[in-house]
Parts: structure tokens; C-alpha cells; sequence
């Protein structure tokens, strides 16, 4: 397979990053990790041992803890200056260095979409949790920074004629369903939820990517250092496509949340067709007339 993103510089971006250490930077994990804590509150039992997998971040870890749901935490990084001095497992960015049916719950926070192998991963989550295990997981899907490729690809393809990738390809929610469905998780759900964020212009939001650790990584990037006159002219055509009132501009990032649970017997399972007791036909008929036989 074909490599999408160069792991390696995901890796680089990411340290960087936290090098750095911008405040603030990580108000959209702090989100996720809000909403994970939402999301994990409505499960209504207890785990022995949860993983936080290539969250990078301690927030994953921090909201397992906290929920007081999960005897056992691990934490499973692609590089040991994610785990910031404290225990965990280092792996392959490609590879989850977790014994089969190892864990009870599997936790992934923004991560997933610079996988180059998706649904390997989801399918290594799945065989790492015991039966009738859960993951909970979200990334960034179709949707995000819509508004910077529109621009860039805008700007570009009008100063030089054509246009380099600068944004990575993103899944959207009916394929992110599919996927958990083609890993082979049980009672999979997909949902999409978009956070828009506001900047004075595009090279606010350009900051805070850089900050964030999440700069194009593509395999298939272009080596030719983007010129100061393209981010010019992005800015511009940024400021008049997608500006509100006050001149501020907009930037979206859409979430697609998944969960699915590891198979189990005990698990509810769909009617077989041809199984239902009462046929469809009377049920309308019993709506239609009413139980008086009257229209």
C-alpha cells in the first residue's frame, strides 16, 4: 500500500509542537476530550483496563481516569516525548503494541486521520479488546479546513496554473461507519459534529496549525517551498470567500466520532428476516383505522 503521509514527519511536526509549548494550542483536544468525557458518562458499567492510543496528548488518558469507570490505564505513543516522562508503550505509528483481548476500553483522540492504514488500525483496536469491549474514538473528517484548501487550491492553481496537495484527504461519516463496520466491531455508530473557529485571517489559523503539530505530512507533498505571494493571495481570497461582518474568518473542523464494541454473544443482535410476529401490513392498518375500524 501506498503511503499517504510521511509517519516520520507526522512524528517531527507533532514534537515540535510540543517543544514549543504555545498556550492554547490545544483547545480543539480539549474539546475532544470534553466530549469523550460526555460521551463515556452515558456508559452505564466499568472497565478493568482502557488504552489511549496515538492521542499524543495526556488528555485521553486524563478523562479515563477521571470517570472513575477504569481500574487500569495505558497509554500507547509513536514516540516516547508523547508520554512526557511517564509509563507507557512506545510502537510503530502503523502498529498497536497491544496483546489480543488485552484491554476493556480503547480510546483515540484526533489522531486516526494521519493513519495511513485506517481501517488496519480500527481492525487492530478490535482484536485488542476483549469481548464486548468498547472503543470510543474521534477524527477529523471531511469537512475540515474546507475553507484553507478552497483557497490555497484557489491561489495556487491562479499564480502557477495548477495546484500540490497542502491538505490531507479526510473520511467522512458515512465512510467512517463503513470502516468500524469493515473492522468488524458490533453496534457501530458514527456521528459529526463541526466546530467553527473565527481568526482575524487565514495566517492566524496557519499559527495555531503549526502550533497544534498537525501541518501538512503528505508523502506526496511537493519539496518546492511555497512562495510568501501564494499565502498572500490565499489570505486574500480567504478574507473575501469566507469572511463574516466584522471581516473576521471562519474556519471549520468537523469531528466524526466513532464507537463500536468488540463481538459478544451477549450482545443484542438484529431480528432474522422473516421473524416478526405481527406483519407490516397490519401495523399500518392498525394506524390507518384505528381501533375503532374508523378512517
Amino acid at each position: 500500500m501506498q503511503a499517504i503521509f510521511d509517519a516520520s514527519l507526522v512524528i517531527a511536526h507533532r514534537r515540535r509542537a510540543l517543544a514549543q509549548g504555545v498556550a492554547g494550542a490545544d483547545f480543539l483536544m480539549a474539546r475532544a476530550a470534553e466530549d469523550l468525557g460526555e460521551r463515556l458518562s452515558t456508559v452505564e458499567r466499568s472497565f478493568e483496563r482502557g488504552a489511549a492510543i496515538f492521542s499524543v496528548s495526556p488528555a485521553a488518558a486524563a478523562v479515563l481516569a477521571a470517570s472513575g469507570k477504569v481500574a487500569e490505564l495505558v497509554r500507547v505513543e509513536a514516540d516516547q516525548t508523547f508520554l512526557g516522562g511517564g509509563p507507557g508503550i512506545v510502537s510503530d505509528p502503523e502498529t498497536i503494541a497491544l496483546e489480543p483481548a488485552s484491554i476493556d476500553i480503547a480510546v483515540s483522540l484526533l489522531a486516526l486521520q494521519e493513519a495511513n492504514d485506517i481501517p488496519g488500525q480500527l481492525i487492530q483496536i478490535r482484536r485488542s479488546l476483549k469481548p464486548d469491549g468498547l472503543f470510543l474514538g474521534v477524527l477529523a473528517g471531511a469537512g475540515t479546513l474546507v475553507e484553507l484548501r478552497e483557497s490555497l487550491l484557489a491561489a495556487e492553481t491562479e499564480i502557477s496554473g495548477g495546484a500540490s496537495p497542502r491538505v490531507i484527504p479526510l473520511t467522512d461519516v458515512r465512510d467512517a461507519g463503513g470502516l468500524l463496520q469493515r473492522a468488524g466491531f458490533a453496534l457501530p455508530v458514527a456521528d459529526v459534529e463541526t466546530v467553527t473557529v473565527r481568526y482575524d485571517t487565514m495566517f492566524g489559523l496557519m499559527a495555531d496549525l503549526r502550533a497544534m503539530g498537525v501541518t501538512s505530512a503528505l508523502a506526496d507533498r511537493s519539496r518546492k517551498p511555497a512562495t510568501r505571494r501564494l499565502f498572500q493571495r490565499a489570505a486574500e481570497i480567504y478574507a473575501e470567500r469566507f469572511s463574516d461582518p466584522d471581516g473576521r474568518v471562519r474556519a471549520s473542523f468537523s469531528f466524526v466520532w466513532l464507537s463500536g464494541w468488540a463481538p459478544d454473544a451477549s450482545q443484542q443482535k438484529p431480528l432474522k428476516p422473516g421473524s416478526a410476529q405481527v406483519s407490516l401490513a397490519e401495523v399500518l392498518g392498525a394506524k390507518v383505522l384505528g381501533d375503532d375500524g374508523k378512517s
